[in-house]
């Protein structure tokens, strides 16, 4: 009898981690759902500057206006972390053939679990870096530095650490750029400047954007 109730508990608690590990990895399903339909009524062009990442990328609505000389995609999508951009990189990275890729992310990991440290954040780009590489051969890959923001101010030396891992790491690498916005975003006492995040104190405001639009504008091709 004993047996038998410890054989339905641990069938229970499988069912309920299986549960969870399906939402985990599909809470985006509707997002990645709506690029893909947009790209069946509008076929993207090849060879654009495709970025990637997270809801930084995808609050940023002005951003082809910002690079009228360039094709740009806007793959932004959720609060996603490098695991889910992982995920659906097959989606919405892969397919489109881009001639170079921005990515955006890191930040939502650090702020995820106090576990989550820049050694984590640097193992997750580099599995996301090998998939590009592996599938877009001939793109660049640029990572745009993981920003400071009012919200989690606490997270700023692990963000700054995760940074530096990233850039050492592109360092090694072909055909690839780190973009530091890190820096400019910060006032004169190295704090994030509160006049260009909205309400959250977490994204940014036009102003913020403005900043990021004169730093990586150099950078696309």
């Amino acid at each position: 009898m004993k047996n038998n109730i410890l054989f339905k508990g641990v069938l229970s608690l499988l069912l309920i981690c299986n549960i969870l590990s399906a939402n985990a990895q599909n809470q985006y399903d509707g997002e990645i759902a709506a690029f893909k339909k947009t790209d069946s009524i509008h076929p993207p062009q090849k060879d654009v500057v495709l970025f990637v990442g997270s809801s930084t990328f995808r609050k940023w609505t002005t951003m082809q206006t910002d690079f009228p000389t360039h094709t740009i995609i806007n793959r932004g999508f959720g609060g996603s972390t490098f695991p889910d951009v992982i995920h659906f990189a097959n989606d919405i990275i892969i397919p489109y053939q881009p001639k170079q890729v921005l990515i955006y992310c890191g930040d939502n990991d650090l702020a995820s679990s106090d576990s989550v440290t820049a050694q984590v954040v640097l193992r997750r780009f580099k599995e996301l870096f090998n998939i590009i590489r592996t599938g877009l051969p001939n793109a660049q890959i640029a990572f745009v530095s993981i920003k400071p923001s009012p919200s989690r101010a606490r997270l700023m030396p692990e963000i700054v650490k995760a940074n530096k891992l990233v850039k050492k790491f592109l360092r090694r690498k072909r055909n690839t750029k780190f973009i530091n916005t890190y820096d400019a975003m910060l006032g004169a006492d190295g704090q994030p400047m509160p006049d260009i995040f909205i309400e959250d104190k977490l994204h940014m405001n036009a102003k913020g954007y403005a900043i990021w639009q004169k730093i990586i504008e150099p950078y696309l091709f």
